[in-house]
């Protein structure tokens, strides 16, 4: 598991932002506080404070950097 910062902090940006991550069969988590929610639910993470940064927990063994040049334009 790799955990990277992000920044969403557009509508465009979360909606771009969900459909990058959905080409992955890889789990991945935003965690903000003590809220856990899946990065694939563009519903869940408007549901998070998107004006702070927030962590995303990839659990991805391999080919992690090809998801890390997807995540780039995110990342903080």
């Amino acid at each position: 598991m790799k955990t990277v910062q992000i920044s969403l902090n557009s509508i465009d940006k979360v909606k771009s932002f969900v459909n990058d991550i959905t080409k992955f069969d890889y789990d991945f988590d935003l965690v903000s506080g003590r809220y856990v929610i899946d990065a694939k639910s563009i519903m869940g993470i408007f549901s998070l404070d998107l004006s702070k940064a927030i962590d995303l927990n990839i659990h991805a063994e391999e080919n992690i950097d090809e998801v890390m040049a997807v995540l780039a334009p995110y990342m903080i």
